[in-house]
């Protein structure tokens, strides 16, 4: 699994249709053209599962949760990868999850919810027409 790094990437992947969505997430996807699409290859060199997260200070006011959920979604996403394909995605956060129902930036309860949540989403993205395994 690859990682999205730049903004190109992230703009190409956000360009192409959105998956899945939870409550909170919502998962685009792009298929990686032919390697005859000069632009294409420079931006996705390779044909593997690239992934990305995009989680807005909008939504994690706090740097320590947004990492937390950041390092969600690359785990998941692993575990996940082998049924993804060789399409590039991007999970991005779309709502906030509520302060007071987890005050804690690391508590236990968000992590499982974050975890149960993202569980949902790769595997209503793994049915659906672009996460189908050819």
């Amino acid at each position: 699994m690859r990682r999205l790094k730049t903004r190109a990437q992230f703009q190409a992947v956000l360009g192409g249709m959105t998956v899945s969505k939870t409550a909170h997430f919502a998962l685009h996807a792009r298929a990686l053209a032919a390697a005859s699409d000069v632009s294409e290859a420079l931006l996705f060199p390779e044909p593997a599962v690239w992934l990305g997260a995009m989680v807005p200070k909008r939504w994690a006011k706090r740097a320590v949760t947004r990492n937390t959920i950041k390092r969600q979604i690359y785990t998941l996403g692993a575990e996940f990868s082998a049924e993804l394909g060789p399409h590039a995605h991007l999970v991005r956060l779309r709502s906030g999850f509520d302060r007071k129902q987890f005050p804690s930036a690391t508590s236990e309860p968000l992590k499982a919810a974050v975890r149960s949540e993202l569980q949902q989403l790769f595997a209503r993205a793994r049915t659906s027409v672009i996460g189908a395994k050819p």
